[in-house]
C-alpha cells in the first residue's frame, strides 16, 4: 500500500511539472526583470498589490461554495447560447489605414486603428480560453477570427497574463507581424519565452507614459484585478491604459473591479471619447475583481467617457450568468443613466469618427 501511495505521488508530481512547464504557461520573471519588479513601489510582500485591499472573494461568500457552484452546481439554461452568435467576418487586412475604427473580435479582444496606427488588444483567437484544448471552448459564431486573419500591427497591447487575455497560440502566431508589444511589468517573461525579442517589448508599470508613432502617447494606468498563469499569483502586473492621440482620447480598461482609480484616471486624463470596459463574466462573489453592470456605468461616469464599448462577454462561459445578460443589463442601465453604450456585433466596425453610429440588438435574435 505504501509503495502504491509513493508511486502515485511521484507520478502526479512528475506530471504536474511536465504540464506547468508547457510553453502555454509562459515564463517566470528572472534577472533584470525580476530586479525591476522587486524595486517597484507596487510590489510588496512578494507580489504586486492593488490600490485598495482586494479580497479574491467578496465578504459573505465562501471559496468552496463558489467553486462547487461553478463546476457542479445547476447551470442556467442560457449559460451558453442556443444558436450561433451573429457576427461579421470583416477582412482586417484590407481596412484602409486612414480609417479610424475599432473592431471587436470577441471576449476582450479587439483591433483598434486610429491616426494611422494599429493596435491589437488582448487577442485570444484560438478556439479556447485556457491552456488546454477543448476546455472553455468558444461559443459558435464568436470564433470567426483566427490568428492568420491579423494583419501586420504596430502595437500588440496586453492588459494582464490570464489565459483569456494572453493567448499563447495567438501571440506566438503573430510575432512576425507585430512591431512592438506593450505589456505590464513582468509579462515580458512570457513573451520572451515565446520568441519575442527584448527590444520588441515596452514593459512598464502604472504611471509610465510612453511616446508611440504619429505623436500618440500611451499611459499605463491602474486596474483592480490580479494575475498569474502558473502556481504563484500576482508575480506580474495588470494594467489599464490611456491612449492619447492628436484627435482622440481612448481608455482601454482590461479586467478590473470598481474602485477609486476610475475617478482618478478621469480627472487626470479625461474626458474620453471612448472607454472600452469589461462587462461580463461577473458575479457578486467576484465584484472586487470584476465589475458588475452597474459598476461599469459608474466607471464610465467617473472616467468622463462620452461613449463606452462593453467587452468581456459573448465568447466564453467563465461565470454563471446567462451569456447575453451583460448586454441586456448594460444597455438598460445606459438608457436609465443616459450613458452612450455602443454594442457592435463581433467583427462589426465601430467608426470612431461617427459618434452617432447605431447598432442592432443582436444578442436577442
Amino acid at each position: 500500500m505504501i509503495y502504491w501511495i509513493i508511486t502515485s505521488v511521484a507520478v502526479l508530481t512528475v506530471t504536474f511539472f511536465i504540464v506547468i512547464n508547457m510553453k502555454a504557461f509562459g515564463g517566470i520573471p528572472k534577472g533584470k526583470r525580476l530586479k525591476r519588479i522587486r524595486q517597484s513601489k507596487l510590489y510588496k510582500r512578494r507580489q504586486f498589490q492593488n490600490i485598495s485591499h482586494t479580497p479574491s472573494i467578496t465578504e459573505g461568500h465562501k471559496m468552496w461554495k463558489v467553486t462547487y457552484d461553478f463546476f457542479l452546481g445547476k447551470k442556467d439554461p442560457l449559460l451558453k447560447p442556443l444558436k450561433e452568435i451573429p457576427s461579421l467576418p470583416t477582412d482586417l487586412k484590407n481596412i484602409d489605414k486612414n480609417h479610424d475604427v475599432l473592431i471587436w473580435l470577441g471576449h476582450s479582444s479587439y483591433y483598434l486603428q486610429t491616426d494611422g496606427v494599429s493596435f491589437l488588444i488582448d487577442p485570444v483567437l484560438s478556439l479556447y480560453g485556457s491552456p488546454f484544448k477543448y476546455f472553455n471552448k468558444a461559443f459558435k459564431g464568436s470564433d470567426i477570427f483566427k490568428p492568420e486573419d491579423i494583419p501586420g500591427i504596430d502595437y500588440l497591447v496586453i492588459t494582464h497574463d490570464h489565459f483569456d487575455h494572453l493567448d499563447y497560440p495567438t501571440v506566438r502566431s503573430i510575432e512576425g507581424r507585430t512591431e512592438m508589444a506593450i505589456i505590464p511589468l513582468g509579462v515580458g517573461a512570457h513573451l520572451e519565452r515565446w520568441g519575442y525579442a527584448e527590444n520588441k517589448l515596452i514593459e512598464e508599470e502604472w504611471g509610465k507614459e510612453v511616446a508611440l508613432k504619429n505623436d500618440i502617447k500611451i499611459v499605463f494606468t491602474p486596474a483592480r484585478h490580479f494575475s498569474g498563469r502558473r502556481v504563484r499569483q500576482n508575480d506580474t502586473l495588470w494594467s489599464s491604459y490611456v491612449l492619447v492621440t492628436l484627435t482622440k482620447r481612448i481608455f482601454l480598461g482590461g479586467d478590473s473591479g470598481y474602485d477609486s482609480h476610475f475617478k482618478a484616471i478621469g480627472e487626470q486624463y479625461g474626458p474620453f471619447d471612448y472607454a472600452v470596459l469589461e462587462n461580463g463574466q461577473y458575479g457578486e462573489a467576484w465584484r472586487y475583481i470584476h465589475t458588475l453592470p452597474e459598476d461599469v456605468i459608474q466607471a464610465a461616469i467617473d472616467l468622463k467617457a462620452d461613449r463606452i464599448i462593453p467587452v468581456h462577454a459573448a465568447k466564453f462561459a467563465l461565470a454563471l450568468h446567462p451569456w447575453n445578460e451583460p448586454l441586456q443589463k448594460i444597455t438598460a442601465l445606459g438608457k436609465d443613466k443616459k450613458v452612450n453604450i455602443l454594442t457592435p456585433m463581433i467583427g462589426e466596425a465601430v467608426n470612431l469618427n461617427q459618434p452617432d453610429q447605431q447598432f442592432t440588438v443582436w444578442w436577442e435574435s
